[in-house]
């Protein structure tokens, strides 16, 4: 057998290996997840499985004090309304800053994207007091807010280097056709950088859906999200280990499911510009 074959061989192998490790997690969730409260401790992989963790956890309501379903449909709307503010103020911001260089201009995006990478627990105590000052505390509107800084510098970054790559020759055109700068913006680069615009709302919408100080700290009931909810059923004399894993595996059900849809798009989007002419 040749050396060529060996290493393919000892290649594949590894990456069956990593496979199986990467994955395990999510089995080992999913084995608890149909776990009947009974057979949750004393076994391993020999048990009846049940989807009696699922209709609880989707049952509607109050389970075991936990209201699921609602913290669910407040991670929908506090991911969907971060990712739309972002995009509505961040997409002009990137255009902005690929068009236009001043003094200073690289540095500004540096401190921007700087937010995206400092600690949450550096802000949280001063935003936790201004957010019971201002009324925001346990508000959409405030978790809406507070996750700008996970997801807006994030769009304006990586957007900015889309609209680097367009041609400034194709706006100019437009100008030269009656187009305002705006219009330009919306009728000409806009269209041409959608991939760029699927990938970087997935990405923000996934990092938006996942964050866990922001909702812990900033909420409390009403606005409270998946990440933190999902923890609840660990509360008590008991914790519900299934309970939890089967919530847990809800919730990444909708950044999956968007990810598949626009998969297309996604693809496109990673690697464009990855080849200049």
């Amino acid at each position: 057998m040749s050396r060529d074959r060996l290493t393919g061989i000892a290649v594949n192998a590894g990456l069956v290996v990593y496979f199986v490790f990467a994955l395990f997690p999510v089995a080992w969730m999913l084995i608890l997840s149909l776990k009947p409260d009974n057979q949750l401790f004393n076994t391993y992989f020999s048990f009846s499985p049940t989807l009696d963790s699922y209709r609880t956890v989707l049952g509607g309501g109050e389970v075991e004090g936990v209201p699921f379903v609602r913290f669910f449909v407040n991670s929908l709307v506090v991911s969907i309304g971060a990712v739309a503010l972002s995009l509505l103020i961040g997409l002009p911001a990137a255009y902005a800053a690929a068009r236009w260089k001043f003094r200073g201009s690289e540095n500004l995006m540096f401190t921007l994207l700087s937010f995206r990478f400092a600690p949450e627990l550096t802000v949280i105590i001063p935003l936790f007091v201004l957010y019971q000052q201002l009324g925001l505390f346990d508000t959409y509107v405030g978790v809406i807010w507070v996750l700008q800084l996970v997801t807006m510098p994030l769009i304006v970054w990586i957007m900015r280097s889309y609209f680097t790559d367009l041609s400034p020759e194709l706006e100019q055109a437009a100008l030269l056709d009656g187009y305002s700068r705006t219009r330009a913006f919306v009728k000409i680069a806009l269209p041409l950088v959608k991939p760029g615009i699927a990938a970087v709302g997935l990405l923000a919408f996934i990092f938006a859906w996942n964050n866990f100080v922001f909702p812990l700290i900033l909420t409390s009931s009403n606005a409270q999200t998946v990440t933190v909810g999902a923890l609840s059923f660990l509360g008590g004399d008991r914790p519900k280990y299934n309970l939890t894993a089967a919530a847990a595996l809800v919730s990444a059900v909708p950044p999956l499911v968007l990810a598949l849809t626009i998969q297309r798009y996604l693809v496109r989007g990673l690697s464009f510009g990855a080849v200049k002419s």
